[in-house]
């Protein structure tokens, strides 16, 4: 550590004895104040005029009071090159260690950006793998707050085969044990993947940035401009790219909602969610069945769906921004944490399409790893028409959705709101995909075809022949509900377990969970299936 790092200290406490001697333990005291000061007050002080907290200062405010436990407070980086031993601070440019978030153990990790601007050392990359492996072998989350300037350029080779490393571990953890990452400030390069690698990211608006490469960089290889906001900001991971599960106004509202989501989830794969005492009042749920307009093309907020059948105040939406097609979110049941997808019409008239196909996906494959019961709310028109569609590969992406509820092992509930019609009913945990439980509103449509496009397929010539073809088509298409679009003919077929009132709905899902709880699947022994990445 050199010189003016260790003056950055207020106090010294490792003041002499009467001999002139430190004693051991005004040795380890002053070791820890300088380790705590991280890489001065000149650079903590920057570090606030961008509006950004210190490594320290998110953990505090993450974690349950005094209850963080920090692991290699004195590992330093162990580099020579370009006058790097003149260079070093106890810790390097990382906090590591575990504390608990509502009662419940969590192992954290918080890249320092004033020291050295929380570069990837070797010795930074030891100490996180060192938490990540705690977590794995004790069964705990792992959140990591990222602000990092990437690759320690200093330490060439090294530094890479650390993200390497961390890399690895991100994959073993994935399944076992939940992965949150914040992004807190910068985060490029070979660092964007292990956030990447987790299951959900949030961001701070104004202050983190993710990309591979920066804007001069794409300047001078292909000519155009763009900002760093533009290109990797938080705004546009939550909207555009999908990277980022929500976009945040401050570090504190990140640091909430980290908080929020854990609490919906199991510390690990071999436990089940934590349950609360909902203390819901029924009549909260009392006018649903108006949210829903009778007419099949009438936009609405299935938003307001939600809420009215789950626990009050409890729906927490994760991706909220990209993909507005498809809602998912977490919410609870009488106390029972579950995960929510249902379609959205307000938006592109709730068609699936690449990306809420690929976010689905993810979604169900996220609540079946942690034991999530699944809750689906279906109004699909379809999947989205359109040459684009089809060359970027909406086949694939579709696929996507339907490995994903096929393989889910937990409780998956379906309910069809309004309508369900060609393959999106397939797709959207339809009962031969293995839902548990299958319901739809009076009312709900089922159909290889809308009775529009159905009609005009099986008696177009007759309808263009007809005197008034608007009525003869508005005659065909009842007679078509009827016989073939109603809930009831998919229920006489069992294709659904029953036809029931928008206010019974919650209720019934209520008293499946009861009975799914003890749900078990043996499924074939396989390494792993195919999925269409």
């Amino acid at each position: 550590m050199t010189t003016d790092e260790r003056a950055n200290v207020d106090e010294d406490p490792g003041a002499a004895d009467d001999s002139g001697a430190e004693t051991p333990i005004e040795e380890l005291r002053r070791r820890r104040a300088v380790a705590a000061a991280g890489g001065g007050e000149e650079r903590v002080a920057a570090q606030h005029a961008k509006g950004k907290l210190t490594a320290r200062e998110r953990i505090e405010y993450l974690l349950d009071d005094d209850t963080f436990r920090e692991m290699g407070t004195f590992v330093e980086h162990r580099a020579t090159n370009f006058d790097m031993d003149e260079r070093g601070v106890p810790g390097d440019g990382v906090v590591t260690g575990y504390g608990e978030i509502d009662g419940r153990t969590v192992f954290v990790f918080a890249h320092d950006f004033t020291v050295l601007g929380g570069s990837i050392s070797e010795a930074v990359a030891e100490k996180i793998c060192t938490v990540m492996d705690k977590a794995i072998e004790t069964g705990a989350p792992i959140v990591g707050l990222n602000d990092s300037a990437g690759a320690r350029i200093q330490e060439g080779i090294d530094s890479l085969a650390g993200f390497a490393r961390i890399f690895r571990r991100n994959v073993e953890a994935s399944g076992l044990v939940p992965q949150i990452s914040a992004i807190m400030g910068p985060c490029a390069g070979g660092a964007t993947y292990s956030p990447a690698l987790t299951d959900f990211t949030v961001m701070v608006e104004d202050t983190s940035h993710m990309m591979i490469t920066g804007p001069d960089v794409i300047e001078t290889v292909t000519g155009e401009e763009i900002s760093m906001a533009e290109l990797g900001g938080a705004r546009t991971h939550a909207t555009e790219s999908g990277v980022a599960h929500r976009a945040c106004a401050t570090e504190l509202d990140a640091l909430d909602d980290v908080r929020r989501l854990l609490a919906y989830l199991p510390t690990n794969n071999a436990e089940d969610p934590p349950r609360i005492d909902s203390g819901y009042d029924p009549q909260h749920q009392g006018g649903i069945g108006s949210v829903v307009p009778d007419e099949p093309r009438k936009p609405y907020d299935v938003c307001e769906v939600v809420s009215g059948i789950v626990d009050e105040s409890s729906f927490f939406e994760v991706h909220d921004g990209f993909a507005r097609n498809l809602v998912t979110g977490f919410a609870r049941l009488d106390g029972r944490p579950v995960g929510v997808i249902a379609n959205q019409p307000r938006v592109n008239a709730g068609t699936l399409d690449i990306d809420a196909s690929g976010k689905g996906a993810r979604f169900v494959r996220f609540c079946d790893s942690f034991n999530l019961p699944v809750v689906t709310l279906v109004d699909v028109p379809g999947f989205m028409p359109g040459t684009d569609q089809e060359h970027d590969g909406i086949i694939r992406h579709g696929a996507k959705l339907i490995s994903a509820y096929a393989g889910a092992t937990v409780p998956l509930l379906t309910v069809i709101l309004r309508k369900a019609y060609g393959g999106a009913y397939i797709v959207m945990g339809s009962k031969l995909l293995g839902a548990d439980a299958n319901y739809a509103w009076p009312g709900a449509e089922t159909a290889v075809l809308g009775p529009r496009g159905a009609v005009d397929i099986l008696y177009g010539d007759e309808i263009e022949a007809a005197d008034d073809p608007e009525a003869t088509r508005a005659a065909l298409m009842d007679e078509y509900r009827e016989a073939f679009a109603n809930p009831y003919s998919a229920a006489e077929r069992g294709y659904v377990d029953g036809v029931i009132e928008p206010h019974e709905t919650r209720e019934r899902l209520v008293n499946d969970l009861d009975v799914l709880a003890r749900k078990r699947v043996d499924s074939p022994s396989k390494k792993h299936g195919n999925i269409q990445l």
